[in-house]
């Protein structure tokens, strides 16, 4: 009889997003094939404390993090499982740190030649007034922390006042805040999927429920369940599909993302692809878009977790080959 995969799913975590993280778990778990896979559920708290131990990194064959935000999807927990000498699923400690920061993103995206919006940072210490954002970058404003997800911290401003409880409310998630012009188009989004040759998903359609939300914010995605209309495949020409997918990869690759990725984009009325965000480990919970999208590529559930752990392990193959003395 063939062994089992033993599969640690870490969730819940030290972040805003613990919440959604726990009910990303346990779709994946739901996912993982009893016959090929032995699973533990590790559970972090928002205190750090980790149920049921931390020992559990000797005893497995890879880790399955499902840990949205900071202390699991910037680098942090990546550095550890490196360290622990673990295969792990999605990115490395480089592509989750860099994803994680919209603004060091933005900036590796437009040096790379990929369109963006353009934006302004603020911190405490280095504000940004709102007389100095709205010459920059106009009416509506998109206050975001820079180090978060999910729509946590997230608002449309028009007024100064406005304003500045919304830089100060963000404040409260991360040191660096976004102010990002407002870009008029329709929400595309397009998971990847692979390490040296990833490959993109059908692309998805956000619609927005505006006379509930003004925007896709984290009560449009979780709390509502008719908070937005998802269209998979959205319907748009063959060519656009294709221009956003490669934009989608470029991105993936631009930022030295392995794995999986979800890659969030606008599509302006004028037919241009404007990249907004990438998510390293996006939701799996049972309205999120990445398991949605790939489902309707051909890859159900049970088939997309068995490559996302074979793509784990195959790069932890690769990776051990390389020297570590001269």
């Amino acid at each position: 009889m063939k062994q089992k995969i033993r599969v640690a799913v870490l969730f819940g975590g030290k972040s805003a997003e613990h919440e959604v993280s726990i009910r990303s778990a346990k779709n994946v778990v739901a996912a993982l094939d009893p016959e090929k896979y032995e699973v533990t559920e590790i559970q972090i708290s928002k205190t750090e404390r980790w149920l049921p131990t931390e020992s559990f990194l000797q005893s497995v064959d890879v880790v399955f993090p499902v840990l949205h935000g900071p202390f699991g999807e910037d680098g942090t927990m990546q550095g550890l499982l490196k360290l622990a000498n673990v295969p792990f699923v999605g990115p490395s400690v480089l592509g989750s740190a860099v994803a994680m920061d919209k603004d060091v993103t933005k900036r590796l995206l437009r040096d790379a030649g990929i369109p963006i919006g353009d934006f302004l940072v603020t911190t405490k210490t280095d504000p940004v007034s709102f007389k100095k954002a709205k010459k920059r970058l106009g009416i509506p404003l998109f206050i975001k922390p820079a180090n978060l997800g999910s729509s946590v911290g997230v608002y449309k401003v028009k007024t100064e006042t406005e304003y500045d409880a919304a830089i100060g409310n963000a404040l409260k998630f991360d040191t660096k805040v976004m102010i990002e012009t407002f870009i008029k188009g329709r929400e595309m989004e397009c998971a990847i999927l692979g390490n040296e040759d990833p490959r993109a998903s059908v692309v998805g359609e956000i619609i927005p429920r505006y006379e509930e939300h003004e925007f896709y914010s984290y009560e449009a995605k979780y709390l509502d369940e008719n908070g937005a209309g998802l269209e998979i495949p959205a319907k748009i020409p063959k060519k656009i599909e294709k221009k956003i997918q490669d934009i989608a990869i470029k991105t993936f690759k631009v930022l030295a993302c392995e794995g999986m990725s979800r890659v969030d984009c606008f599509l302006t009325d004028k037919g241009e692809v404007i990249v907004n965000e990438i998510n390293t480990i996006p939701g799996f919970t049972s309205i999120s878009m990445y398991p949605k999208l790939w489902e309707a590529s051909g890859i159900p559930p049970k088939k997309l977790v068995d490559t996302l752990i074979a793509l784990a392990i195959a790069r932890f193959k690769r990776d051990a080959k390389l020297k570590t003395s001269y």
